[in-house]
């Protein structure tokens, strides 16, 4: 018996059947390469190669390397170098600024502490460095996620520069800020954690307040405020409330849902407020030992005491680092605790001048290559 078996239909493909392999079909392909032909199923072309370009459009780029000169080339990274240059000159322009508008300040205050005890200078040299080590640990301390140590600390020392150069501390915020979202973390849990940490400080200082307030009775008096004035007080805060209680409620939400999560985690909450109660003790540490370098005839937990409540009320009055403020207050509160007018003007230099003047232009420069780093 004859098994008839009907031809395939034109452009049908072969039949395969188990067991079989795919039936290769070579033939010569133009230019006689009949391997490469078998191979790719299609003609190969010696020597050439069809490159398809997606269309240019037409960008910021293109449009400035057209306004160029002819034989000048623009790339991102020269424009990104040319910026960061622009800006470490600015920020240095800035701070020569600042310097010689208060050269004279300077200039008093480091003739005072030349005569000065050096070994309680050095003292208060050391707590000022510490004050950003105690910033970095409470910063840590805010969030759940581990940051680089290294680059915190750097940070933070940046950070005290900005917070000289920008009010009521909008530079030391927007720093700290940049630094936690280089970090990873969303811009709401970043702007969280700045809350969580300034709200940690402030208890902290209230903290200390209470405690050298009760060791030293009759230092610190509070002013007698009328009933009619605290209840008028009561109403504009209750009114505040009410009008911003969307915002406000969930801000505070935001707060307490971190600080919640924080205290989870015992290392970041001993790191908060270990950290926020060290920077504000370290601050004041700072004064109490250019208070001892001067001879000022004051007792170290007054001029603590005095630091922290002047501090405290030159919030208030919101200036770049607390520059003018702050030292008429700190001045007048060492002059009530005992002290002579020129001694406590004195301290005051001396606190400034390691805290602010000496370190601001290393912490600009530290700003700067940060920033050129891309850690900011």
């Amino acid at each position: 018996m004859v098994k008839t078996v009907n031809p395939p239909l034109a452009g049908a493909a072969p039949v395969v059947r188990a067991g079989q392999r795919m039936p290769v079909e070579v033939r010569p392909a133009p230019g006689g390469h009949s391997s490469a032909y078998a191979r790719t199923g299609r003609p190969h072309t010696a020597g050439r190669r069809r490159v398809r370009l997606a269309p240019r459009r037409p960008g910021r780029l293109s449009g400035m390397a057209s306004s160029l000169p002819p034989g000048t080339t623009t790339t991102p990274l020269n424009r990104r170098a040319l910026l960061h240059a622009a800006l470490t000159l600015a920020v240095l322009a800035g701070a020569a600024y600042l310097a010689r508008q208060h050269w004279p300040v300077i200039e008093t205050g480091t003739d005072r502490l030349a005569v000065a005890d050096h070994g309680w200078l050095f003292v208060a040299a050391v707590a000022t460095g510490g004050t950003w080590v105690c910033s970095a640990l409470a910063q840590q301390g805010a969030v759940t996620r581990p940051l680089p140590a290294g680059r915190l600390v750097a940070a933070q020392f940046a950070a005290s520069a900005a917070n000289h150069v920008l009010p009521a501390g909008l530079g030391a915020g927007a720093v700290n800020l940049r630094f936690l979202t280089r970090c990873g973390l969303p811009v709401a849990r970043s702007a969280t954690a700045l809350g969580v940490k300034a709200t940690a400080g402030a208890v902290a200082r209230a903290f200390l307040i209470a405690v050298l307030a009760s060791a030293c009775p009759g230092v610190l008096r509070l002013p007698d405020l009328p009933v009619t004035a605290v209840a008028v007080s009561g109403v504009v805060a209750a009114t505040a409330v009410l009008l911003l209680r969307g915002p406000a409620r969930r801000a505070v939400r935001a707060v307490l849902a971190d600080v919640r999560a924080v205290h989870e985690i015992p290392a970041r909450a001993a790191a908060l407020w270990g950290g926020s109660l060290a920077f504000a003790a370290l601050h004041a540490t700072v004064v109490v030992a250019v208070a001892q370098a001067l001879e000022l005839p004051v007792p170290p937990a007054r001029v603590a005491l005095a630091y922290l409540a002047a501090s405290s009320a030159a919030v208030l009055l919101p200036t770049p680092g607390g520059i003018g403020s702050l030292d008429a207050a700190l001045a007048l509160a060492l002059t009530l605790t005992g002290a002579p007018g020129g001694a406590a003007a004195s301290a005051v230099l001396g606190y400034r001048l390691l805290t602010v003047w000496l370190p601001l232009v290393p912490g600009l420069v530290v700003l700067a290559v940060l920033a050129r780093r891309r850690v900011l």
